[in-house]
């Protein structure tokens, strides 16, 4: 698919502390009237649903969403006897929400633009040094640690570099303003920069904190 073929309006799926990338998999359990509808509806079109972080001002109901998210395209789709949905979502192509479209839908429907990440869907991509990447593991394992997580992160390491930093981004409890940070990242190098900085303040914190005792 090329971007030009993207939808220019699409259905978003508003979801706090969660990003996801071009080129990434994510499962998801729906079971909310409105995201019921909104998957039924997309099977019947294009099956491409726009993820999107809501900001913490708005309605409680409609809360107002930042402007750049991920489009997915539904690969799997199972429905339980319990009436849940369970959808898995590759992630297409970021975009960027140019206005909200009034609907009588249950769920919401934006107008969007891909321009700025038309890198997103060419196969080029920005190779990230090995180096840098095994420093980053580095101080995620102290920041997990700290977080009271045990992770292995040794299923990362086989995956391709660009792979590992993305999925690192989507898998670490950062808020949701540093999640958008590196969902933002025009490439793979400056998301690599913004984690590094993101996981210093943390570690920096740490030892400020543990020395200050």
């Amino acid at each position: 698919m090329k971007i030009n073929e993207l939808p220019k309006k699409i259905s978003v799926f508003p979801l706090s502390n969660f990003i996801m990338f071009p080129g990434t998999t994510v499962p998801l359990n729906i079971f909310e009237p409105r995201y019921l509808q909104m998957v039924n509806d997309s099977m019947k079109n294009n099956r491409m649903i726009g993820m999107i972080q809501p900001k913490k001002t708005g309605m409680l109901k409609k809360p107002d969403l930042y402007e750049v998210g991920c489009m997915g395209k539904i690969t799997s789709f199972n429905e339980t006897e319990d009436g849940r949905i369970l959808i898995i979502l590759n992630g297409v192509c970021r975009f960027k929400i140019i206005s909200e479209i009034k609907t009588d839908k249950l769920y919401r429907e934006c107008n969007v633009e891909y321009t700025d990440f038309s890198d997103d869907m060419s196969q080029k991509s920005n190779e990230v040094n090995f180096n840098d990447l095994s420093i980053i593991m580095e101080n995620m394992k102290k920041f997990f640690k700290k977080q009271g997580y045990i992770v292995n992160l040794k299923d990362l390491e086989k995956k391709d570099l660009n792979q590992t930093l993305n999925d690192l981004s989507m898998a670490s409890p950062f808020s949701l303003e540093e999640k958008q940070i590196l969902l933002e990242s025009l490439n793979i190098n400056i998301r690599k920069e913004k984690m590094e900085q993101i996981l210093n303040n943390y570690i920096k914190d740490e030892f400020e904190n543990t020395t200050l005792q």
